[in-house]
């Protein structure tokens, strides 16, 4: 049976809002915990040596924002779970690597690498003018049943609206100011040389922002632990995507009115000056964003969001495909594309399948808008080209 990905609704201050997502989604936050949990376990790590390295993440996550705790406090008061559990669920990916990272190891490669596909068309060669904003998640299969879509009512900035691991404080989605992120695993030489920023809260901060050029300082600027790739969109017409590297940002700007990016480092300046390590866990990657690229090139000027389903649906190579069934990885943990997230912000839609390989039904999620469109110049408007002296 395909799980479902339930609706979360939250509003209020930061610790009343999370209280109202730890008690709607308790069942989905404690199976997570326990399910990371079990995965460092395995890495032969007790309930104490989690504690201490979530305990590592609390100054960094206060410095950056300290909401972000106290909404982590909440969930956990709501669930009825540990509030350190609800941190290893906002720092997951960086806990479970230096989980595997010991000091004096720290150029082994990744057990588990946090796959992905993701796309954007961009309005001038969509056959509605609307941006398209999706991606295939691809992770452990068993997170098909933590899932949650969650809506956040906000009194200081936009509303969000985003697709995440419950009790995470945000992954995929879109604010009501049409600003939208996906993100990609990567993996660089240049990874867990120091503590930065958990990604989840990096993403949710995007989400936060009114004004596009704030997302993308916060996506630029902000340390990290290790390299992620994030795409930034803003529904307008405006998308970048962001090779990060942990101290270092490198773009890749839409080619054709389309990016298309998967798990490999595409940047020539990025390869000239850092080594892309996660070929080893995902080679896959190589040529999942080339076939999505190849399927909704021939629509351009006509692309719509069936398309680019279609093109995220792909079974090239399966199970090494952009649309993966379940499938033992390279370390033989259960690995498949758990769900597929397609968006058009300008409509405030959100398209979630589960386990897409296996189930090609979408539920539909919805949030209001507040997009400020750019004023168009006619040949009246547009100021002269001042003469220089």
């Amino acid at each position: 049976m395909i799980p479902t990905c339930p609706l979360v609704e939250i509003s209020g201050p930061p610790r009343e809002r999370g209280r109202q997502y730890g008690e709607q989604a308790a069942d989905r936050v404690r199976l997570g915990i326990e399910h990371y949990s079990e995965q460092l376990g395995r890495n032969n790590l007790t309930a104490e040596g989690i504690a201490r390295l979530v305990k590592r993440f609390e100054p960094t996550i206060d410095r950056f924002d300290p909401s972000y705790l106290e909404e982590m406090r909440g969930i956990a008061e709501g669930a009825g779970v540990a509030f350190e559990a609800v941190v290893l669920l906002n720092a997951r990916t960086e806990i479970l690597k230096l989980a595997q990272r010991p000091d004096d190891k720290r150029d082994l490669p990744d057990d588990d690498p946090d796959g992905c596909t993701g796309v954007v068309a961009l309005p001038q060669v969509t056959r509605d003018g609307r941006l398209i904003h999706a991606q295939n998640w691809d992770w452990k299969v068993e997170c098909a049943g933590t899932a949650v879509v969650l809506k956040i009512r906000r009194e200081d900035g936009p509303d969000i609206l985003t697709f995440t691991e419950a009790g995470a404080l945000g992954r995929s989605g879109f604010n009501a100011a049409g600003i939208a992120i996906t993100a990609n695993y990567l993996e660089s030489d240049r990874d867990y040389r120091r503590l930065g920023v958990p990604l989840a809260l990096i993403r949710r901060k995007v989400l936060e922002q009114k004004q596009v050029a704030a997302s993308m300082s916060a996506v630029y600027t902000t340390p990290k632990s290790a390299a992620n790739n994030m795409i930034v969109s803003q529904a307008n017409g405006i998308a970048i995507d962001f090779e990060c590297a942990p101290d270092e940002t490198f773009q890749v700007h839409p080619e054709r009115g389309l990016i298309v990016h998967a798990n490999h480092f595409q940047s020539p300046v990025a390869l000239s000056k850092l080594k892309d390590t996660g070929i080893i866990n995902t080679p896959d990657s190589l040529y999942r964003d080339l076939r999505v690229r190849a399927l909704v090139e021939p629509h351009l000027g006509a692309v719509t969001r069936d398309i680019v389903k279609n093109a995220l649906f792909d079974d090239f190579e399966t199970p090494w495909s952009v649309c993966r069934p379940p499938r033992p990885n390279l370390s033989n943990n259960l690995s498949a594309t758990v769900a597929m997230i397609v968006m058009e912000p300008m409509l405030g839609t959100m398209e979630v399948a589960m386990l897409p390989a296996l189930n090609r039904t979408f539920t539909t999620y919805k949030l209001d808008m507040e997009i400020q469109r750019p004023t168009e110049a006619g040949p009246a408007q547009v100021a002269p080209i001042a003469k220089a002296f």
